[in-house]
Parts: structure tokens; C-alpha cells; sequence
């Protein structure tokens, strides 16, 4: 009985010390002056203002996420940056930083289960959660950074708990090993493969044309409802890449490796 209340005490204090509130909530307020500056810009005010860089996250989407702490205010920040320029600056909870918050016993109790409960805890940031806030739930928590970092590392999906939280980190985990590698072809070896993938958005007759003057050229095509498939050959790199157009643009490009006329 007595180790049940225990544990119960241990659960209960760790989750107060993952959840604690920033002492200045308002200090991203302080910063909107630089959305719309230049990235570059936004990183020499913010070291200008005390902050050190703690990590930098890029999404799909083309969005990249870079926290920064303030030791001086015991402050965290993340700040959004679109197409080279600032988007957005929010406050961020410590955890973002690598710091936890708390005092007396709580704290105590939080750091000695830190490493059997919350384990890499730090490894994922509040802005992979689909609603930019850490569970509240250390459980869950410690799933969605499992699941996340199973994801970041291409580890096979390995959901033994069933959890909904290791379901949704793993996927934030591929989402953002992908936008890592965007750069890479998906491919080896020592020819060099010819890029289509910044011809996403592009309207449909200036990128077919594009593609064409990269060596490509179309071997099959379909429609399935408004939308429009293009399969495309590049016979000296041995690309067989999907494009999908909607709306009269290119809305998706992919290697799919093979296709029964791409040889």
C-alpha cells in the first residue's frame, strides 16, 4: 500500500515538474519586433538580447523552428522562420531548452525518475505536438519522444505499449527526417541525380517543360477525379518520379523507384 501512494506521489510530482510555466510568459511579446526581418538578422538580435541558440527543427512545410534560451531571465523561446525571414516568436516551455523548472521536493522527485520515466524527454520540442504543447501526461510524453525519436532515426515502428502518443510522435519523427533530407536524392552511388523537388508549386505547363530540359520525360499519365498524374523517366540517372497535379500546379513530386515503363 505504502509503495502505491509512493509511486502514485512520484507520477504526480513528475508531471508538475514537465509542465511548469516560464517566469516571464510575456517575453516572446517583447521580440514580435523582429517577424519579418531576415533569419540571419533575427539570430544577432536575439544573442544581442542575451539568448543562446539551444536547437533548430525543420517541417515539410518548409518552416524552420530554432529555440533559444535566456539564462539571465531563465526564458525560453521558439521562433519560426519562413522562406529566409522570421514568421512568428512564442514562448516555449523550459523542457524546449533542456531546462526544468520547479522547487522543493517536486523538483527533487522529478529529477530522480527523470531518467527511468521521462527518458529523452528533451529530444522533441512542443512545436512536433499537432497543438505546439507537450502532453500533460509524463506517460504519454515519454511514448510520443519514443515514437519521435524511433521516427527521426528511420528505427522500425515499434509500438508495443499501443499508444496513440508513440503513434503521433513517430509520425513527427519521419515528418522531420524528411524535411532533413530533402536535399538527398534517395538514391546512391556516383552519378549525380537530377533535381525535381523545388518544382513543387510550380504551374503544370512551365514545370513539365522544366522537367523536360532536366532530361526527363513522361511514360504514363492518368486522372482520378480533379486530379491529373504524370509518371516521368530519366533514363541517365535511372529516376522514375510521380507528379501529382491539382489545380494547375505540380502539388506533389516523388521518386517512386520503379514503374513498368521506367527502364
Amino acid at each position: 500500500m505504502r509503495s502505491t501512494i509512493l509511486a502514485k506521489a512520484v507520477l504526480s510530482a513528475s508531471t508538475f515538474s514537465l509542465v511548469a510555466s516560464p517566469a516571464l510568459a510575456d517575453k516572446a511579446d517583447q521580440l514580435t519586433y523582429l517577424n519579418g526581418s531576415l533569419g540571419r538578422d533575427g539570430e544577432a538580435q536575439l544573442r544581442n538580447r542575451g539568448f543562446a541558440h539551444v536547437s533548430t527543427h525543420k517541417n515539410r512545410g518548409g518552416y524552420v523552428y530554432s529555440y533559444w534560451w535566456d539564462e539571465r531571465d531563465d526564458d525560453c523561446v521558439s521562433v519560426a522562420v519562413y522562406n529566409g525571414r522570421v514568421n512568428s516568436i512564442s514562448d516555449a516551455s523550459d523542457q524546449d531548452c533542456g531546462h526544468h523548472k520547479g522547487d522543493g521536493a517536486a523538483t527533487a522527485v522529478g529529477v530522480a525518475v527523470g531518467a527511468a520515466i521521462l527518458g529523452s524527454l528533451l529530444s522533441h520540442k512542443s512545436h512536433h505536438h499537432k497543438d505546439r504543447k507537450h502532453h500533460s501526461n509524463v506517460e504519454d510524453e515519454a511514448h510520443y519522444d519514443r515514437g519521435y525519436t524511433d521516427g527521426l532515426h528511420n528505427a522500425a515502428y515499434h509500438n508495443y505499449d499501443r499508444s496513440n502518443a508513440y503513434s503521433d510522435g513517430y509520425s513527427a519523427g519521419v515528418e522531420e527526417r524528411q524535411a532533413n533530407l530533402r536535399h538527398h536524392h534517395r538514391r546512391g552511388g556516383y552519378a549525380r541525380a537530377a533535381r525535381f523537388d523545388d518544382l513543387r508549386g510550380a504551374r503544370a505547363a512551365g514545370g513539365m517543360r522544366e522537367m523536360e530540359r532536366r532530361g526527363f520525360r513522361q511514360i504514363d499519365n492518368f486522372t482520378s477525379r480533379n486530379t491529373r498524374y504524370s509518371i516521368q523517366w530519366q533514363p541517365q540517372t535511372r529516376q522514375c518520379v510521380q507528379i501529382t497535379i491539382a489545380d494547375g500546379r505540380f502539388y506533389d513530386l516523388r521518386d517512386i523507384g520503379n514503374h513498368p515503363d521506367c527502364r
